[in-house]
């Protein structure tokens, strides 16, 4: 009997560690549940954030491989303008030496006469020789005078030097009104005046008639103001403008 009590004390006892255990267990898994809950979460936001992250580095590779391609092609495009400056440059010296030379022999040529009547310049691209109305013309008409083809025949002697150079000839007047029948006005005067040196230039001086231009100022573009017989001899001129080709540039 006494046995039997103790088996039955012992299951009791026994049944009531195991009931203990159980809890404990339990409490422990629903722990570790909630902890695998809690890394899964932060897998899938790790995860997601690497997603991202990707994302990003793509579109930084596709951009950084535009960039790539844009400074290329600004780099290509500063090289052809480097080069094309710098070939600007070499003809503007070329021109410039030109120049230098054209005036050098101009005034060597022309150095018998007054400073005053003729004037050699450089203005911008172009050469410019200025000579006076009475060093070239009669009084109020465009009939040259026996002086004007010892200067032209010198002035045509260097152009044709050089043939790689166009000539311009402009007539300028004052402002006073023509008075004589034989022009209309002051704009009459000035081309007739330009197209007798032209003629006289290709003519009696074989400058090529291709490298000559004929035109009339009147008096619209003076050196000096018209209120002085001193100031309306100065417009009173004809200009030889000696000057590259446009298509050199």
């Amino acid at each position: 009997m006494r046995i039997v009590i103790f088996v039955i004390l012992t299951i009791i006892l026994s049944s009531g560690c195991n009931s203990g255990k159980i809890k404990t267990l339990e409490a422990e898994h629903q722990a570790k549940k909630e902890q695998l809950s809690l890394v899964q979460e932060q897998l899938e936001i790790q995860q997601s954030t690497n997603a991202s992250l990707l994302g990003t580095l793509s579109e930084l590779s596709v951009i950084n491989k535009v960039e790539a391609q844009s400074i290329q092609s600004s780099l290509e495009s500063i090289i052809k303008q480097n080069a094309y400056i710098r070939n600007l440059t070499d003809r503007i010296h070329e021109k410039d030496s030109i120049n230098f030379v054209l005036v050098s022999n101009l005034k060597r040529s022309l150095d018998d006469f007054y400073d005053e009547d003729i004037a050699v310049e450089v203005r911008g691209s172009a050469v410019y020789i200025s000579i006076a109305d009475k060093m070239l013309f009669q009084t109020a008409s465009a009939s040259v005078s026996p002086r004007a083809f010892e200067i032209l025949g010198k002035v045509a002697k260097v152009i044709n030097d050089h043939d790689q150079m166009e000539v311009m000839v402009e007539g300028h007047t004052d402002n006073v009104p023509i008075a004589n029948s034989s022009y209309e006005d002051n704009w009459d005067l000035s081309v007739s005046r330009a197209t007798a040196v032209v003629r006289l230039l290709q003519e009696r001086f074989d400058v090529h008639p291709g490298r000559l231009t004929a035109a009339g100022r009147a008096s619209y573009q003076p050196k000096s103001v018209n209120n002085s017989d001193f100031g309306r001899s100065l417009n009173r001129r004809t200009e030889i403008i000696i000057k590259p080709k446009l298509d050199q540039f």
